[in-house]
Parts: C-alpha cells; sequence; structure tokens
C-alpha cells in the first residue's frame, strides 16, 4: 500500500471564529463601531454603512482602529433609494448594528420592522446610552452621565475628591459595546436554531449596571460600604492601590491575599512591625504611609526590577505609549502594527480558528463596488461616490 503526497499548500487557516457571518454595521461613533470592529476581528464580514458626510472621529480615517476588518459603502438614508439599499443589505445579512437615538432608525425606513420583514432572522442590534425606553430614553448623553447614574462612576478616585473618570472604557466599552457583542452573538445563535431573528437592546446604563453585580452582592452581605476609598478594591486598603515613586511614576501594587502580602512587605523592605498593621484596619493609614515612604525611595524602573517575577502582586502603572514595550505584552503579541499604527491585537485568541488584523481600517465608500458584487446589491453601484 502506497501513500501520496499531495503537493498543494496547506489550507490557510479561517479567519476567525465568525467567518461566513456577515454584519451590516449603520454609520456612528463609540460602542457601536468598537463592538462591529469586535465582531469583524473574529472574522466576521462586517460592511459599515457610510454616510456622504458621516460621523467621525475627527481623525485622519486611516488611524480609526475601530474601523479595521471591515469594508465600507456609502449609502445616503436620505433618498429616495437610499433606505431601500440598506434593506437589501439587511435582506442578506446575519447581523445588523445601529446606534441612533430611539425612532430614528424607523424614521429613516431600515428600523428593525421594515428589515425583519426583509429578513425575519436577522438579529437587529441597537446600541445606546438610555436604552429604547424610559424616561431619558429620547434625551443626549455620553459615557461619563451613564456610568454616573448607575452607582459605577462612585467606585472610582480616592475619597475625599471627586470620582475620577475612566476614559470612556466603562460605560461605552465594556457596559455597552461588550454587551452587544454578547447579545447579538446570542441572538444569532437562537436564530440559527430557531429561524427567529430578533431585536437586541443594549443600553450603556444596563451593562455598567450589570457590571457591578459582585459589589452589589457585597454590600447585600455587609462588607462593602457605599462610600469610596473605605472598601477592599477601591483604595481603601493600603495593600491595594496605587503608589508614587521616586521619579513621579507609581506603581499598582494588588497584594490581596496574605501569602501575597508577606512576599510583598518582605521585598518592599517592611519591618515586621509595619507589615503587622495589615492585622489592624484602624492603623491601615499608619501602613499606608510605611509603604508610600519606602517607594518613594527608588524609581519605577527600580521597584519594577525589585517585584519582577515574584508573587508580590506589583506591577509599574504604564502609558499607552509604554504598555506595547512591556516584556509580557510583546512576549504574547498583545499589541500588532498594522497599517503603520500600533494597536491592541484581536482579541481572545482561539486554537482552530486564530484571528488577526486582515484589512487597514475602512475608508468611507471604499468597497463599495466590492461589496456590490459579494453580496449581490447592485443598488449600491448607484450609491455617491467617496
Amino acid at each position: 500500500m502506497t501513500s501520496e503526497v499531495s503537493n498543494r499548500p496547506p489550507a490557510a487557516p479561517a479567519p476567525g471564529p465568525l467567518a461566513g457571518v456577515r454584519v451590516v454595521e449603520l454609520a456612528g461613533i463609540g460602542p457601536g463601531p468598537f463592538a462591529a470592529m469586535l465582531l469583524a476581528d473574529l472574522g466576521a464580514d462586517v460592511v459599515r454603512v457610510d454616510r456622504p458626510a458621516g460621523p467621525g472621529l475627527g481623525i485622519d480615517p486611516a488611524h480609526d482602529v475601530t474601523n479595521r476588518n471591515k469594508r465600507s459603502v456609502l449609502v445616503d438614508l436620505k433618498t429616495a433609494a437610499g433606505p431601500g439599499t440598506v434593506l437589501d443589505l439587511a435582506a442578506r445579512a446575519d447581523i445588523l448594528i445601529e446606534g441612533y437615538r430611539p425612532g430614528v432608525a424607523e424614521r429613516l425606513g431600515v428600523g428593525p420592522r421594515a428589515c425583519l420583514d426583509r429578513n425575519p432572522r436577522l438579529v437587529y442590534g441597537r446600541m445606546t446610552g438610555w436604552g429604547q425606553h424610559g424616561p431619558l430614553a429620547a434625551t443626549a448623553g455620553h459615557d461619563i452621565g451613564y456610568v454616573a447614574v448607575t452607582g459605577a462612576l462612585a467606585l472610582t478616585g480616592a475619597a475625599g475628591v471627586p470620582p475620577a473618570a475612566p476614559a470612556n472604557l466603562l460605560g461605552d466599552y465594556a457596559g455597552g459595546s461588550l454587551y452587544l457583542v454578547t447579545g447579538v452573538l446570542a441572538a444569532l445563535h437562537h436564530a440559527r436554531a430557531h429561524g427567529q431573528g430578533q431585536v437586541v437592546d443594549a443600553a450603556i446604563v444596563d451593562g455598567t449596571a450589570h457590571l457591578t453585580a459582585m459589589i452589589h452582592g457585597m454590600r447585600a452581605a455587609g462588607v462593602w460600604q457605599d462610600r469610596r476609598g473605605g472598601n477592599l478594591l477601591d483604595g481603601g486598603a493600603p495593600f491595594y492601590g496605587v503608589y508614587e515613586t521616586a521619579d513621579g511614576a507609581h506603581m499598582a501594587v494588588g497584594a490581596l491575599e496574605q501569602r501575597f502580602y508577606d512576599e510583598f512587605a518582605a521585598l518592599l523592605g517592611l519591618s515586621a512591625q509595619e507589615a503587622g498593621l495589615r492585622a489592624d484596619p484602624a492603623r491601615w493609614g499608619e501602613l499606608r504611609a510605611a509603604i508610600t515612604a519606602r517607594f518613594r525611595t527608588g524609581t519605577r524602573e527600580q521597584w519594577t526590577a525589585v517585584f519582577d517575577g515574584t508573587d508580590a502582586c506589583v506591577a509599574p502603572v504604564l502609558s499607552l505609549a509604554e504598555a506595547p514595550d512591556h516584556p509580557h505584552l510583546a512576549a504574547r503579541g498583545t499589541f500588532t502594527e498594522a497599517a503603520g499604527t500600533r494597536q491592541p491585537a484581536p482579541a481572545p485568541r482561539f486554537s482552530a480558528t486564530p484571528t488577526a488584523v486582515r484589512r487597514p481600517p475602512a475608508r468611507p465608500g471604499a468597497h463599495t463596488a466590492a461589496v456590490a458584487g459579494d453580496w449581490d446589491v447592485p443598488a449600491l453601484l448607484d450609491s455617491p461616490a467617496p
């Protein structure tokens, strides 16, 4: 018995676990585009429907990382033909994402009813701050307001000063984008099993509130005080916080468990008496002062070397520019460079269907002709030129 060796090259790995899934993204800013980017990173064919003078971040589109791995077409929804073109796309899609205020998509003729009439299996994802109903649903808002009313903003920052705004990561992306992606993928699973599409109402206030579930449980159990800087995980404990170094930089300490704290205290150089102050919360102020004084005796680089590779749970606080060069992140390829921009690599990772940055950020309208052919939507060819 003989065997034949094929001369054909090995098959290329599938471009992510969502290969074959089609997504229509109605252009917006913030959490909607980020959610669509995540789906695109996972391998979905994401077509962003840009307007002739559409929304943007005010930066060169070539650097708008949230539009990577996508394709873009131009459609003017305010023309007579525009809504029909989008409905043609929706008829061929698995998922549609929009981030308008409630009622806007309906007025434009591309709301859930119109889209589901064309494609009953469609998952229609709606991304808003306040949700589709409620007293504030029709009002404007931004991340900081959404996280404020959920109680999440009150958790950030030191006691005695105003809460610190955590960029727009907590509301827009954690409470918004990630919940939208979870929702549309769950609904897609249902649609494929039962042939029934549906609307996913992803509100940033809902998702951000959901993120605080553990804290609410701790509060109910009586182990969390409803005040900032008085708890184990909000900087109230001196062994879980941030300290300044001699060069004005900072180190983050998370030595919660006793065995990790013991290693931390020894490496920092605390005396046995100072380290023992952990056991008496009434004297945590003294312990904080001792830790503060010790960190100020060395630079961030020096302390990083002291704690490197240990179980003391201490890490340097790095800037966005510094983070990609951290040895662990560099070894894992946590960041990548594509189209001249250093950026976070797709996450999470998959053993059988690896992900990658396959396309640079989509320039508005750059793929209109290609999508018209691939998706069999010839009406796109009548769209305005980019």
